[in-house]
């Protein structure tokens, strides 16, 4: 700070001080408020990605599955076409629909769905949906006899469980499921 020759700072001093301090705190006001505006475009910008992760993450599951659904249409137009068709064309109609259910396996195994093998393994709550007992003396309680639905895991994590009969042992030998 400029002195007067008693020591004491000059008025023209303090005001030089007084108009850098105003113009440093305006400087840094300029820049807070540009660093403020650049984090709320970041922040726009991720939820941006976000949302578009969350709409279009099935895409790549989508584009694979639409040659099924159209081999499945096909096969229900041929199937309409000609209902009194020979044993030719069913074999043949059959054959196509066995073909778009080979390429669905293979299109949700490329994304991480996988079926759960559940005929002939025991009865699990956490894998299985017990539709129904069986009294069946072939297989030992609380094994699964019939499969109504076929459960799928996504990667690790259960999509859904199998639907299924599980055998409650042979009637009146005391077991019971």
């Amino acid at each position: 700070m400029p002195e007067t020759m008693n020591g004491a700072a000059s008025p023209n001093g303090e005001a030089a001080d007084l108009a850098a301090l105003q113009a440093e705190n305006a400087s840094l006001q300029d820049r807070l408020m540009r660093a403020l505006a650049e984090t709320e475009n970041v922040r726009r910008r991720g939820e941006r990605g976000v949302d578009d992760a969350r709409k279009f993450a099935v895409q790549g599951l989508a584009t694979a599955l639409l040659p099924v659904a159209d081999n499945l249409g096909r096969a229900v137009a041929a199937g309409t076409a000609s209902p009194g068709a020979g044993p030719e064309a069913n074999a043949s109609l059959l054959e196509g629909v066995g073909a778009t259910e080979r390429m669905l396996t293979s299109a949700l195994e490329r994304f991480g769905i996988h079926r759960m093998p559940a005929l002939g393994t025991p009865f699990d709550p956490k894998a299985h949906e017990a539709m129904r007992e069986i009294e069946d003396a072939t297989h030992p309680p609380g094994t699964v006899v019939e499969v109504m639905e076929d459960g799928f895991t996504l990667h690790d994590r259960l999509l859904r469980p199998a639907r299924v009969s599980v055998s409650k042992g042979q009637a009146g030998n005391g077991t019971g499921g």
